[in-house]
């Protein structure tokens, strides 16, 4: 049976660079998804499509990343990481307070992933780019957000501490074995 794990938090956690250590040993990741839709919407000429329209930017990850739990059933690896999950997309619409379908839990609830791995907020690493638009509060704000609905969808859910990325890598592989 495969073991599908996400690693989840707030903007500037450090997610994509354990994702990207995790590729280099070999392990099978499923990539963020977010920065390609606000990439493709920002060609369309839409700058911050999560902004100005949450809804429409939310559906498109949602079937995103349910195509990404799909993709990876398919394979034949052990594991495979994920870089956030289906919760992820309710828990950012909580944290703008826009309300969103009953599907998405159902979704939520539908997909299951075996850990959920939390990336606390660590101010010394964060940055904000073109597609990061939040400050480092408001990435503590999302990060409790998570936290609350993956609590709310009853994972158990393993922090990450901070660290290099090789320490960080090995802390999840570790706790995984």
């Amino acid at each position: 049976m495969q073991t599908k794990i996400v690693i989840t938090g707030g903007p500037g956690t450090g997610k994509s660079t354990v994702i990207e250590e995790l590729i280099k040993r070999n392990f099978e990741c499923m990539p963020e998804i977010s920065r390609e839709v606000t990439l493709q919407a920002q060609k369309r000429g839409i700058e911050q499509l999560f902004l100005t329209k949450p809804l429409l930017f939310s559906n498109l990850l949602i079937e995103g990343r349910i195509n990404q739990y799909k993709q990876a059933d398919k394979k034949t690896e052990k594991i495979v990481f994920f870089d956030r999950g289906i919760p992820d997309v309710h828990a950012y619409m909580n944290y703008i307070s826009v309300d969103y379908p009953e599907t998405y839990i159902e979704r939520s609830n539908t997909y299951r992933y075996n850990h959920i791995f939390l990336m606390p907020p660590w101010e010394e690493i964060y940055i904000s780019d073109n597609e990061r638009y939040e400050n480092f509060e408001q990435a503590l704000a999302i990060h409790n957000h998570l936290e609350r609905t993956y609590k709310n969808l009853g994972y158990a859910i393993t922090e990450v501490p901070t660290g290099t990325v090789e320490f960080r890598a090995d802390f999840i592989l570790n706790f995984i074995k």
